[in-house]
Order: C-alpha cells, then structure tokens, then sequence
C-alpha cells in the first residue's frame, strides 16, 4: 500500500473513535475542565504579548542609546554651536554634556548667551532648565559652580534675560532653587555654592511685569525652606533679606489663599518654617512697608495660622497643659469637667501625634509673634491704616492656634490705646456685620460673611478677658471725661453686642442634632470648630447676663431670641423630639446620641422657655396639633367633617352640649344653624360657620349670669365656688366647656373670653399661691400682706383657722385643718394660715369645678403642650391679642377681588370709613368678615385665609355680606362715604347669620 501524504507504511496507525471516549465526568466538570483550558490559552497568549512588547521596548533601549551616543559625538564636534546645542538638549539630562557644555560657555564662549534668533532662543530656554535640574540634584557638585554661573549671565547680561526670566519661572525655577539650598547641609554654611544660589533666587525680583509671579514662588519655595536664616552665611543673608520684595507684599493679596493651600505647603511643617522665616526678614521693617504691604502681609500670617492644627506653634512639652489661657479654668462645673476628661481619654493623643515636629531655633523664632513688644508694633504700625481688619485677624488666629500665649496677647490688645482698640473693632467691623442679627442670625455658613467671623470671635476675646478685672463701677461708667476707668463699650452698644452673641449661640445649640458642631469646621477659619465658637459666645454671654442681672440695662424681651430662620429650623427639632416621645410602646427608643443632640432643645422648651418668642412656641404647639391630627388619621388639608349637627340660634349652648358632649371633637364638625323660623340657614361650613358657633357658645356658657362662672373686678372669669356649682350636671357642664375650649386651641380658634391668672395657672400644673390671690380678692389679699406684717398683739385679731362662707344668705363656718375652729392664729404659725386660706379660696374651693374642666380639656390638649407658656401667654394662645386693631397691619394684608384694588375710590372710602370707627365697631366688622373679633396673635398676616374685600356690585341699596368661612367681605361700590358707613354699621350690628350672605 503506498503511503499517503507522507504516512509511514511501517507505522500504525493511531485508532480514533468517532463515538467519543465514555467518561463518567458530570456536566459541571466539563465546564471547569473548558474554563481551565481557555484561561491556560489566554495566559500563553498574554505571555506572547508580554515577550513582544519586551523585546520591542528592549529593542528601543538600544537604539535610544545608540541614538544617544551618536548625539554625544555630534555634541562634541560641535559643543559651542547650534547643532551642539540641539543635540545637548536632545540628550537631555546627561551631567557629563552639560558641564562641559557650561565650562565651555564660563571659559569664553559666552557670546553664545547673547545669540537672539529663534532657534538659539528656544534650545537655550531648555538648557537652563537642564542646567537647573542639575544643581537642584547635586548643589555641590563640581560642576554647580559652572552651572550657577551660566544662568546667572544666562537671567541676568544677556538681551533676552527677561524672556528666559519667565520661561523659568513657569517651569519651576523656585522649586528647584529651593531643592538645592535644602540639600546643602545646615553646617556647610561656607559652601561656595550658596552665594550665587541666594543671589540667583532675587535675580527675578528686579524684573517688575514678573513680581507678582516671583513674590508666589518665593513664599511658597524660598521662605519655607527649615531655617533659613541658618543656612545662610552672613554676608548672603543680608544681601537677601535687603533684595526681598516685601514693600510688594500687596501684589499676593488676591493669591493668598492659594499660596496656603498649595502642594508644597499642604504639611503643616511647612508652614511653620515659612512663619518662622518670615518672622525673622518682616518684623524690622515694618516701619517702612507700605499700608497695603501689610495688610497683605498680616493677612498671609493669619492665614498659615488659621490653617495649622491648635498647639502646632508651641513647644512640646507644653501640649498637655490643659488650661492653656489662665482665664480658661475658672469654671469647674462637673459637667464641664467630664467633658474635659473624655477628651483628654481619646482625642488628645491623635491630634498630638499630627502635630509637626518643631525644632528648637524654629521655636524660638516663632516666639517673636506673641510677645508684647511685637504685638504693639504692629499696633503701632497699623494705627494710621485705613482698615485694622488685617491686625484683627492677625491677633486672633494667633491666640486660636497658641493658647498658651493668649492671654498675652489679649492683654496687650486691651491695654493698648486704653482700650480704644476694643471700641474700634465693635464699631468698625461687628457691629455693622451680619452675623448674628435678628434677621440674619442663622446665616453662620454664608460665605459672604466669612471675613466677620475673626472680629466677632476676637471681640468676644478681648471683651471676655476685659471683663476678669472690670468692677462694677467701671462697667457701668458713663465715661464722663474725668479719667477714671470706664467701659470700652457703652451700654446700648453692649445691648447690641450680646444680642448678636445671643443669635449665634442659640443658633449653634439648635443645630446640634443637624450639624456636626463638635466637628464641623467654621468657614474661614481652618480647623475651628462649631463648638469652639459656641463656646466663646456663651462664656461672653454669661459674663454679660451677670452684670445685667446685678443692675438691668438691657430691654425687659432683650434675652429673647427672634431669628426667624433661626426659630424655623427650632420647631423643626422641637416637633421631631415630641413625635419620637409619643412612639408607640415597643418601638426602638431613641439613642444615646440622639438624646443628647437633641438636649439644648428640650433644655430650651422645659427649663427656659422665656427665651424662645412666644410666636415659635405658639408655632410648636400648632405643629404638636398637626401631628396629632395626622397620627389620628385626620384629614389636615381636605377636613372634611364627620360630625354634622344642627343647631338653634335661640339654643346654642344646650344644643352644642346635647350634640357635642361625647362627639369626637378632634375630628371637623360641620354646623348648620336654624334661624327662628325654624329655617335652615344658607352657607357651607368651611370652616367659617363653626368658628361663629364656638364664638356663640362661648358667650353663652360664660355669661356669668348661668352661674357656672363668677368674674374678678378685671372681668376675668374663674369657675364659681358655689356648691351648686359641684353638682353633677354642673360639673358636666365644665367638662363640656373644657372640652369647647380645647376644640378652639387644637383648631386655632380665638374665643373672646379671660381667665383669673390663678386660675390659667392651674391649666400649666402649677400651684396657686399669695400672690395670686391678688387677682381674686384684692380685700383678701390685702387682709393677709397686713397679718404678714403685723407686729401688734395677734390675739386681738381674734383669728383662727377657719374661713367664713356665704351661701343663700346663710352663714357658715369651714375648717382649714381638723378643729380649726379652736386654733387660734398667733405669730408662729399666721404664714401657714396665709397659706391656707389661698389655697383654699384658688384651690380647694374650685376643685371640683377645675377638675371637671381640665378632664374635658385634657381629650382635646395634651397637659405637656400647654407648660411651653405662662399664664398671660396662654391667655392670649386662647383669647389672641387684646389690643386695639390694627387697620395697618390689616390693610397691609388685606387682598382684593373683582373690580377692587388699594387704590380704587369705593376701596379708598371704605378704609376711611373703617378708620372712624371706634374699637367696638371695628371688632364688629371683623367679627363679621371673620366670626372673631380679636385680630390674630401674630398679626393679620396670620390669618389664613387673608382678610379680603371682593366686589358686589353697583346697587348700593344692598348691604355688605360676607363668607366667615374664607374671612371675605362682599362690598358693593358705593359711591358715597355716608352711604357706605350707614350701610356697614348695619351689616355688621344686625346680628343676622349665614341669610346675609
């Protein structure tokens, strides 16, 4: 058989199976057998590629060295010439090339410096960064003399030196200046190398178009170099200091913040030499720089500081001393001890360790900046400029980030000037800034005021630390010119002052539970943080409060905060706090974390509500309200009713109590009144109906005449102490009065009605006592203060301790305590006579009646709702403001519809009509428009809907109507005054209903 395609006839050949070779291996075998295979694949593929691209660069090597070698030769055939030259830069950094190509130039060819084509030009611009790079590498090499030579002709004797100038600097010139003066050692100081190394780094400085340029780089580069001025021989260090451009320190103001926050000085080690240095070259001349030099100047200084950690500037050994400023340990409350103990157990030891390393003559350098003597010269050199914002911030980053050296430097700050420094800064930059007005306090992150904030925190420094050794005498002093000490800031400028403070530090412990105040920092002022400042604040605050509690000087609502974003954001918190409070029993409690952020708001609300505006606090209780309804399943926006009721005009009160006695009150209830004929009046409720009718029913159920109620001599109702009055059906009567009264505070509803003090104190969970006796009966009252005071015999008074009643014309006789009757008062025991008898004519006389009251009030008002006001301003959440109205404020908020507008002549008569009114006329109309006559607490801006005219048309027989339920007065356009006036004094007296409108 002859062999096919080269088989070998010998060989056998090799069986193959078609059917393939039986395997017991399962599917997920052959998969991974397939992905093993195809990574084995993918890997000898890779090791292709890699070998090729190896062999391809190794390839490269060669001939980039053989090309190499070939420019050296061309180099050197031609070394002073243009092809020499371009084959040098081709070679590029090769040190061999270059120093021969410089001692070549040093040794007589510098005629090649001066060639000015192009050509030449631009190799020789990529020559002396070569030759730069070369010294920075290796400063104190033979050959760096050579270099250092050539581009000193090279930037300085040549026509285009100005041009090489600036090709340098872009590319680094300083950097590498700066590297080179670093790698030589501190004790080589006589190195030949370092002379023409310092004057090659001001050669730019004589160039003016490249000054701002230069002045960058020196600081950046130069300045930051570790001890400089010890690097320096003597003879080269005065030549420096005299070449620095400080007189144009003003050319860097707008680069500042940069400058800081460059690469090079992102260390704060870095900074820290370029303080110390410039603490050596700037403070002697002073005296001589410009105005606008140093500001730029003090500016940059406060800007290094305010970045570098607190205690980077001090020595180490110093760190652990806690009170750092001698002032700072004088509280020692135990909560602020602890606070300090926690600290020091955890954040200390991390922070100490970021802290740069600071040698010892650095230290010392820096030493110059807090000390008296610098201090005032700068004081002294700034007393003439036009601004003093630069000193000020200077002062204050430096006591920010050396506490140890704060009190020196406040102490020369208030000393200087007999404190006039201290008035300047308040009247000069704080109290013109916006930071902490009433309508701006919450503004704090506002990037425009970021240059407010280091006078403000420097004020409240120097004033805190004023105020150590300030007497009395002295801070109240009127400053009369006769020399004694007085007060840097008057007393109106201290109301002004502290109620700024009082914004931003209310405004701090507000957003403790939204912001990080422990770590967030304060813009502008680099690591200062939230906390720090709330601090400073409070601590000034206190020490001003002090003095404002021993003699008053401030506004009786001075304390008061009113920043409306402010308040805004408290709500928010307030509102969160009360809805995690009234989880349902087994849902997760709120953290440990979460109490404690959320501290200063309950702090605020349960222990000094005073110093939150009664308007935020009527605003939480309004949101407490909503939440309830919401968690209830009300329909907040829609309020649909679901209990419609009828009721007589003739019987409001007996049918509001059959109807509404066990109704769910919190749900709306929609009214329909019956006229006397027995006729369904026309209106939907909306809103407005009901609102009459709760107005209806109150004047009925507290018409003293029900005997439910007796009125004080100032009209203010107390339930009646008679004992009919503890009757059953009596007492339901309160216990539907109260709940009324608790539908009008969950709805908003002002009821003209007021309440005895004492007894609104009850509503609050607070006791009765003497005082509020006043207010029930003055007699009384006036009775017990002379039995206080007496200092007669007591037994011919003839008292003991029981109190006479009268009911029914009949007499009688009610113990205070078992046998009163034969206890006599005498002067041991008259104060608690005194106090029995108040608390049994505030209390125990009306307890049935009050408990009756507060159990229907308590269905509708949670008790805790209600301890967020005082007596009067409870008053008023239920009764609104009992002052005059307003008719500006009203038209001010007052919308028109149809053909009317402010200015149209029925509008214009109406408003004067209206303004000849007198008070009860003007309650009537609004109670016509609105069902209230007393205008809203916080203004007629607050009534929702806004009070509105709409036009009704040209008959002018028809009278004005109105729709309650939307607070619109329909208005024809009469044309007019004395028909206007007929026809609105008879709308709004004829006590007609919903058939008016």
């Amino acid at each position: 058989m002859n062999p096919l395609f080269g088989d070998d006839a010998t060989r056998r050949r090799k069986e193959i199976n078609l059917g393939g070779t039986p395997s017991a291996a399962s599917y997920s075998d052959i998969l991974h057998d397939a992905k093993t295979k195809r990574l084995q694949r993918l890997d000898v593929k890779r090791r292709q590629e890699s070998a090729v691209r190896i062999q391809a660069w190794w390839r490269g090597l060669l001939e980039m060295q053989n090309v190499r070698r070939t420019l050296r030769h061309a180099f050197k055939a031609d070394v002073t010439g243009l092809t020499g030259l371009r084959c040098l830069v081709l070679v590029g950094q090769d040190e061999a090339a270059l120093a021969l190509w410089s001692t070549s130039i040093v040794n007589g060819a510098d005629d090649v410096l001066a060639h000015s084509e192009p050509s030449w030009r631009t190799l020789l611009r990529r020559v002396a960064l070569l030759l730069l790079q070369s010294v920075a590498n290796q400063p104190q090499s033979s050959h760096a003399a050579t270099h250092l030579a050539v581009l000193t002709r090279l930037l300085s004797a040549v026509p285009d030196a100005s041009e090489y100038t600036a090709y340098v600097l872009r590319h680094g010139f300083y950097s590498r200046i700066a590297q080179a003066i670093s790698r030589i050692p501190l004790e080589s100081k006589t190195s030949p190398n370092l002379p023409p190394l310092v004057a090659l780094s001001t050669m730019p400085c004589t160039r003016p178009e490249l000054l701002p340029q230069v002045l960058e780089d020196l600081v950046i580069h130069i300045l930051s170099i570790p001890l400089l001025p010890n690097r320096l021989p003597l003879q080269s260090l005065s030549a420096f200091s005299a070449r620095l451009p400080l007189s144009s320190f003003h050319l860097i103001a707008p680069r500042i913040s940069d400058i800081v926050n460059s690469a090079p000085l992102s260390d704060p080690l870095p900074k820290v030499h370029l303080l110390a240095n410039l603490s050596a070259f700037t403070p002697p001349r002073y005296s001589k720089l410009s105005a606008r030099a140093l500001d730029a100047y003090l500016q940059l200084i406060a800007t290094l500081m305010t970045s570098l950690p607190t205690h980077a500037l001090e020595p180490p050994e110093n760190v652990g001393a806690i009170a750092s400023h001698w002032a700072d340990d004088d509280d020692s409350d135990s909560e602020h001890e602890t606070q300090v103990m926690v600290v020091d157990s955890f954040e200390p030891k991390a922070k100490l360790s970021k802290l740069p390393e600071v040698d010892a003559r650095t230290r010392k350098r820096l030493q110059t900046f807090p000390s008296v003597e610098h201090v005032n010269a700068l004081l002294s050199a700034t007393q003439r400029h036009p601004s003093r914002l630069n000193i000020i911030t200077f002062c204050f980053a430096l006591s920010a980030v050396w506490p140890t050296r704060k009190d020196k430097v406040l102490s020369s700050v208030v000393a200087y000037n007999a404190g006039g420094l201290v008035r300047e800064i308040y009247r000069g930059y704080v109290r013109g800034a916006g930071l902490g007005k009433d309508d701006n306090a919450a503004s704090l992150t506002n990037p425009e005021l970021v240059a407010s904030w280091p006078p403000l925190l420097f004020l409240v420094d120097l004033y805190t630390q004023a105020l150590l050794t300030m007497g009395d005498d002295e801070f109240f002093s009127s400053g009369s010119g006769d020399g004694s000490p007085r007060n840097p800031l008057t007393l109106d400028e201290l109301t002004s002052f502290s109620r700024q403070l009082l914004n931003i530090a209310f405004t701090l412990y507000w957003r403790e539970d939204q912001t990080n105040v422990q770590e967030g920092g304060v813009p502008g002022l680099g690591i200062m943080k939230w906390e720090t400042v709330r601090e400073k604040m409070t601590k000034c605050l206190q020490a001003i409060h002090a003095r404002d509690s021993r003699r008053r000087f401030t506004p009786p609502d001075h304390w008061l905060v009113t920043s409306q974003v402010d308040m805004v954001s408290f709500v928010q918190a307030a509102v969160l706090e009360e809805r995690q409070i009234a989880q349902p029993e087994g849902a997760r409690p709120l953290s440990k974390r979460q109490v404690s952020y959320m501290s200063p708001r309950l702090g605020v609300l349960n222990n000094i509500p005073f110093a939150i505006p009664f308007e935020v606090r009527v605003s939480i209780f309004r949101h407490f309200v909503a939440n309830d309804m919401v968690s209830r399943g009300v329909d907040v926006y829609g309020r649909r009713a679901q209990n419609r009721i009828t009721v007589r005009r003739g019987m409001i009160a007996q049918d509001g109590f059959d109807r509404l006695q066990e109704a769910d009150l919190k749900a709306p209830i929609a009214i329909t009144f019956v006229d006397q004929f027995g006729q369904e009046e026309a209106g939907i409720d909306g809103g407005g109906v009901f609102k009459e009718f709760l107005t209806s029913l109150c004047k009925e159920v507290f018409d003293t005449d029900r005997g439910l109620w007796l009125a004080t001599k100032k009209n203010e109702l107390y339930p009646n102490p008679h004992s009919y009055a503890t009757e059953s059906h009596s007492l339901s009567w309160y216990r539907f009065i109260g709940r009324i009264l608790g539908k009008a505070l969950y709805e908003g509803i002002l009821v003209d009605v007021a309440f005895a003090g004492f007894f609104l104190a009850k509503w609050l969970g607070k006791q009765s006592f003497l005082d509020d006796l006043a207010s029930l009966d003055p007699e009384l009252y006036q009775g017990l203060i002379f039995l206080k005071h007496y200092t007669g015999n007591m037994e011919e008074l003839s008292l003991n301790f029981t109190v006479a009643e009268e009911e029914f014309g009949v007499a009688k006789a009610t113990d205070l305590i078992p046998n009163g009757s034969n206890i006599p008062v005498t002067r041991e025991n008259r104060l608690q006579y005194i106090y029995l008898i108040s608390h049994y004519r505030l209390s125990k006389q009306i307890k049935l009646q009050s408990d009756a009251f507060f159990d229907g009030l308590s269905d509708l008002i949670d008790p805790k709702w209600l301890r967020m006001f005082n007596q009067q301003e409870l008053q008023i959440l239920l009764g609104g403001v009992n002052s005059p109205i307003d008719l500006e404020d009203l038209r001010k908020h007052t919308n028109y519809g149809g053909l009317y507008d402010d200015h149209e002549p029925t509008i214009q008569v109406f408003w004067d009509v209206v303004n000849s009114f007198d008070q009860e006329q003007r309650r009537a109309l609004l109670r016509f428009a609105t069902s209230c006559s007393r205008p809203p607490l916080l203004g007629f801006k607050e009534l929702v809907p806004n009070f509105a005219i709409r036009d009704a048309g040209m008959d002018e027989n028809r009278l004005p109507t109105a729709s309650t339920c939307v607070n619109l007065l329909k208005l024809p356009r009469y044309r007019s005054a004395e028909v206007l006036r007929t026809k609105l004094l008879q709308a709004i007296t004829s006590n007609a209903g919903f058939d008016l409108s």
